[in-house]
């Protein structure tokens, strides 16, 4: 079932909506996480589960949702994604204390499946001629909310309670959820069988034990008993749960599919490509707030350097439906060279780590369009790789992917950080040579992505497919 033309407008513009409010999940206690402590009469440790909830919560949700939406139907489970993120929402602006608020924020992080969802509803439902542009505009939808959600967020923080951030959360959870059930139609598409409730159950714990480790190596030393300790069990709980899937009848992740070479090494890319594009997001505030004694600073505060940043957004917005005609033209894994060769040289220029405003937002844009780019054209290639009943499935893979990518980009951003460091104004803050670290190992990974994407063969299934005959006309 066809959506009517004129209604494709709507459906996408709901739909990437929809992509924008997962970023300002994200982003939603950033600003507010040095104030917290005081604010919750917690710890900075406990504090930081704030964070890290919603991460673990992420990834688990994510391949759990995207299954359910394969055999069940895509638009029930983006509902059912986006009434959790009400839930959650309502419950953290009436938290009583941090573990409460800790648990309001594992809720919210339902909301990562909310994008590989939506991408599979366009594929389905929309016309031919405007698959390309929704799936390119949804994809980038993380970016564009992650740029416009800083800014947001800390004027909020800077001007009212933290709680008034949960309530607008839950009004537009609530807002979307209304629009969907009334505009988005369910997608045809049925894998069936039944759900591998022990690969859920396995894929969880290894999932957590390897994020936890992640995000929590700095903390806790990345030489240190636990942090090795769960890097083995993730790799233990890995292996068993590839052997469970392969055995099993309908498996939570068809491991056959992933392992396709169009397939296994685009998700490969998408790991690299995570951590290239959130070097910009996460280091750029970092530096734009320094003090200027740090010889790299500018000193402005949380609402000025997100603002500041707000090209990244509008490069992203812009390039979105670029990128869709591009692969029109000239193939998916065309667009995907040409995003990863233009992140890489973003990275390089931010490397250097400009000395005006004006040069770290130019280098900053160029980052943004090349994530732009390579964001919209990986669904593309992963859905021209897959059978069409397993499109929410193999989406939310991939999504997977790129937050572990953005994750090990922020472990090792904090690391290098934590590591070389100066005195400036009695104050120890990150050196210039770790930020400059942190931009070209992030140059480094676009620049290896570049290669496996100009490597990877093109898929060959039925369905969607990323070359000009498909997406032509988007």
């Amino acid at each position: 079932m066809t959506a009517p033309p004129a209604r494709s407008a709507l459906v996408i513009g709901v739909l990437a909506s929809c992509g924008l409010a997962v970023s300002l999940m994200q982003t939603l206690v950033v600003p507010l996480l040095p104030q917290f402590p005081r604010l919750l009469d917690a710890s900075p440790a406990t504090v930081a589960w704030l964070v890290t909830a919603t991460l673990v919560a992420g990834a688990v949700c994510a391949p759990v949702l995207g299954r359910l939406g394969d055999m069940y139907g895509k638009r029930r489970m983006l509902l059912v994604a986006l009434a959790l993120v009400t839930l959650g929402s309502t419950l953290g602006a009436a938290s009583p204390d941090v573990g409460t608020l800790i648990v309001a924020r594992v809720l919210q992080g339902a909301s990562l499946g909310v994008v590989p969802l939506g991408i599979s509803i366009m594929r389905d439902l929309l016309p031919p001629g405007r698959v390309g542009s929704g799936i390119a505009l949804m994809s980038s939808s993380l970016g564009i909310g992650g740029a416009i959600g800083l800014p947001l967020t800390g004027l909020v923080a800077e001007h009212a309670s933290w709680r008034w951030l949960f309530v607008g959360a839950a009004a537009l959870g609530a807002f979307q959820f209304l629009v969907v059930s009334r505009i988005v139609s369910e997608s045809p598409e049925r894998s069936g069988g039944r759900f591998d409730l022990p690969g859920a159950l396995g894929l969880t714990a290894a999932l957590v034990s390897l994020l936890l480790a992640i995000s929590k190596g700095t903390e806790w030393g990345w030489g240190g008993p636990r942090v090795i300790g769960l890097l083995v069990i993730a790799l233990a709980l890995f292996l068993a749960w590839g052997r469970l899937e392969l055995r099993a009848g309908s498996p939570l992740v068809d491991l056959r599919v992933s392992s396709r070479p169009a397939v296994l090494w685009t998700n490969l890319a998408s790991i690299l490509i995570g951590f290239a594009m959130f070097a910009g997001f996460l280091v750029n505030t970092q530096v734009l707030q320094a003090p200027a004694e740090s010889g790299y600073g500018f000193g402005l505060s949380l609402v000025v350097a997100g603002v500041v940043l707000l090209p990244i957004g509008v490069a992203m917005m812009i390039f979105s439906p670029v990128s869709a005609r591009l692969s029109a033209r000239f193939g998916a894994r065309t667009t995907l060279v040409l995003g990863t060769t233009v992140l890489t040289v973003g990275n390089v220029g931010l490397a250097s780590l400009p000395s005006s405003l004006s040069l770290v937002m130019a280098a900053s844009t160029v980052t943004a369009i090349g994530a732009a780019l390579s964001y919209s054209a990986l669904p593309l290639l992963i859905m021209a790789a897959v059978p069409s009943t397993e499109t929410a499935a193999a989406n939310s893979l991939n999504t997977l992917m790129r937050m572990l990518g953005t994750s090990s980009c922020s472990a090792v951003a904090a690391a290098v950080a934590t590591g070389l460091t100066a005195v400036v104004a009695g104050q120890v803050i990150p050196a210039a040579a770790a930020y400059t670290t942190v931009f070209l190992a992030a140059a480094g990974a676009a620049l290896a992505a570049t290669a496996i994407a100009a490597l990877t063969p093109r898929g060959a299934t039925a369905g969607v497919t990323a070359e000009p005959a498909t997406v032509a006309g988007a």
